[in-house]
């Protein structure tokens, strides 16, 4: 990959895949790419681990899906001689467009150790962002809060790009108020106006709708969509293409048995030997709000076969395929 990778993706239109601990791993970031993501953004990776910790190119946090393209690998870390080293590894064994520094992950457990917290002390996280643009000649971006307990985040856009950051995305709330409230679609403009690099605007966009409507007036270059995306990857169409999309439960249905598919297929068998789903139970309930009779089954799936087992009733009725590479294959067009 070579610089302006977020300049030449944000000449078309559309919008961004969030990082989310637990959800944007490499089955999640296919379906959006697949459906017209600008780009994707890796779950969250500690640079001390990649470094100090033993870690791999075969970390699954890291890890592309085969032919993966348009991926950013997002770091977290408060040491700037380890986060240059971590781009390093994670520029060669992962392959990414561009990578990430994580400055806006409010859970307690990541404090001291980067996230949100370096925001009380905005000099330190410009530093980690001159070291990392030291060490690769991919782009580097950031992602931020609007501060720790107040409203910095012109301040600190403004650090961040004197420091070399090629882009930046604002989550609208201070780390203090985590989720809590409605985001403040208002300072982010404000952050939009202040900088001469990309601004990317991140918060409760669940709808291609608001989605446009927050571009538009926040003026940012693309908004970033977390939880709008979960079970309902065509937000991405929409957003690519300019026409809403709404796939009947039957295309919802297959693609909640293909989103099946391809984690069985990405993480293997487990310890059991088995390929499970498991930890796609929060996950494919969401592909079909309308049909809240198959969530129990859903929320018990194990294998691909039960999950085609549960959507049999949205797919024609067709009985589980015998193994997971045919289920969608039998199921689908």
């Amino acid at each position: 990959m070579t610089p302006g990778f977020y300049a030449r993706r944000l000449a078309a239109p559309g919008a961004v895949l969030a990082p989310m601990a637990g959800y944007s791993d490499a089955p999640l970031r296919q379906l959006a790419a697949e459906e017209g993501a600008l780009w994707t953004v890796s779950e969250m990776i500690s640079a001390r681990g990649l470094v100090l910790g033993g870690e791999s190119e075969t970390l699954p946090l890291g890890r592309p899906y085969p032919g993966e393209r348009e991926r950013v690998v997002q770091l977290f870390g408060a040491e700037p001689d380890i986060l240059a080293e971590a781009v390093r590894r994670a520029e060669r064994w992962f392959t990414p467009a561009a990578i990430d520094l994580n400055l806006g992950c409010p859970v307690p457990k990541v404090r001291g150790r980067g996230g949100a917290c370096l925001l009380q002390t905005p000099e330190v996280a410009y530093r980690l962002v001159t070291a990392m643009r030291g060490a690769t000649r991919l782009d580097v971006s950031a992602k931020i809060r609007l501060g720790w307990d107040e409203d910095r985040s012109v301040e600190i856009a403004q650090g961040l790009a004197a420091a070399g950051a090629s882009l930046i995305t604002v989550h609208g709330r201070t780390s203090a108020q985590r989720y809590a409230g409605e985001a403040d679609w208002e300072a982010i403009a404000r952050v939009a106006a202040a900088v001469p690099i990309p601004v990317v605007g991140s918060g409760d966009i669940l709808t291609a709708a608001q989605a446009r409507v927050r571009q538009q007036e926040a003026g940012v270059a693309a908004v970033m969509i977390g939880r709008g995306a979960v079970g309902n990857p065509w937000i991405f169409r929409a957003l690519a293409t300019g026409e809403d999309v709404n796939p009947s439960a039957a295309e919802r249905a297959c693609t909640a048995l293909r989103h099946a598919e391809l984690h069985a297929a990405f993480y293997g068998p487990d310890r059991r030997g088995v390929a499970s789903v498991r930890p796609l139970r929060k996950v494919l309930p969401r592909y079909l709000p309308d049909h809240p009779d198959l969530r129990d089954a859903l929320v018990q799936v194990d294998t691909v076969a039960d999950v085609a087992a549960a959507l049999a009733p949205l797919l024609g009725g067709v009985p589980p395929a015998p193994t997971p590479a045919r289920a969608y294959a039998e199921h689908c067009p």
